[in-house]
């Protein structure tokens, strides 16, 4: 099939920032309402380490995360907050401020030259992605996976109530999850290991696009893919546009199931040709939409 221009802007606002004196680390600004200069703050009782207190912004009080110490830094000392800013970030549907040492600059990245990190940095590097800007490494932070550490995970949220005929209606789909971040794709796959429901899991776009074609290839096509947003390489709004292009795949019920809490557009997700958008993280909402999915599917 002919290539189509994609509608979907593989541009990404990146966030540069320090917490230390030699590295650079960026968010993306879609997790971020604003930054605010450090401002003084009030001790939360038998908090984690890492929480420096409670902040209180425009009317509400926000718990407020020295990032450097939480992700193994020297932490940030007394003498250095009054040139500290706070990160205010809107992130799987919590509300929380991070201190970092220093603001650099917000610049525009493609997804494609964001590249995933190497797998022997092991499983508690706080990265998602690595890119260059002006020559210096550029290391996306994994907010999902600091946070679990910080406020470890509910069990109850993986858990959702199936009836038998409601697992009947996936069990034969073939189920393909992609998402970058290890915290989440644990979330995803004991969600449905609780309910005995099969499944593939990778870990960036790319990849999930390659499984696709092979499955179809295979005459085993992919009915329902649950993709993150936010991804190096090929985010989540191009991999829906991708598949909706080949017709070999473009059947398959896409949710896009994503971190940022703030305002995600259905109408922007229905725009590259997903079905539907969630935040992160509920099973019984996720379950809900793979049934919607499933219903779909049969008509």
């Amino acid at each position: 099939m002919a290539a189509t221009a994609s509608k979907a802007s593989q541009s990404q606002g990146l966030l540069l920032f320090h917490l230390n004196h030699s590295q650079l680390f960026a968010l993306g600004t879609l997790k971020i309402r604003e930054l605010v200069p450090f401002t003084e703050l009030t001790k939360i009782p038998n908090s984690h380490p890492s929480i420096m207190g409670a902040a209180t912004v425009r009317g509400g009080t926000i718990p407020v995360i020295d990032m450097a110490a939480a992700i193994g830094f020297r932490p940030i000392e007394e003498a250095e907050l009054k040139k500290c800013f706070i990160i205010i970030t809107d992130c799987q549907r919590m509300v929380i401020g991070f201190v970092v040492r220093a603001i650099d600059k917000i610049i525009e990245c493609n997804w494609r030259d964001i590249a995933p990190p190497s797998s022997t940095l092991g499983k508690n590097a706080y990265l998602t992605g690595v890119t260059r800007f002006d020559g210096q490494l550029v290391q996306l932070l994994d907010v999902e996976l600091l946070l679990s550490k910080i406020f470890p995970h509910d069990p109850s949220v993986n858990r959702a109530i199936l009836t038998d005929v409601q697992r009947e209606k996936l069990k034969p789909l073939n189920i393909l999850i992609v998402d970058d971040s290890k915290v989440a794709r644990k979330q995803l796959s004991d969600a449905l290991d609780l309910m005995n429901i099969g499944y593939e899991v990778t870990s960036n776009g790319n990849d999930a696009l390659a499984k696709m074609v092979d499955a179809a290839n295979n005459k085993k096509p992919i009915d329902l893919l649950v993709s993150d947003i936010e991804m190096p390489g090929l985010d989540g709004y191009e991999l829906s546009f991708e598949v909706k292009d080949n017709p070999d795949i473009a059947s398959a019920y896409i949710i896009l199931h994503t971190s940022l809490s703030s305002e995600i557009s259905l109408s922007q997700a229905k725009q590259v040709g997903a079905n539907e958008a969630l935040t992160k993280f509920d099973a019984k909402e996720l379950i809900e939409a793979m049934l919607r999915g499933a219903e779909s599917l049969n008509q």
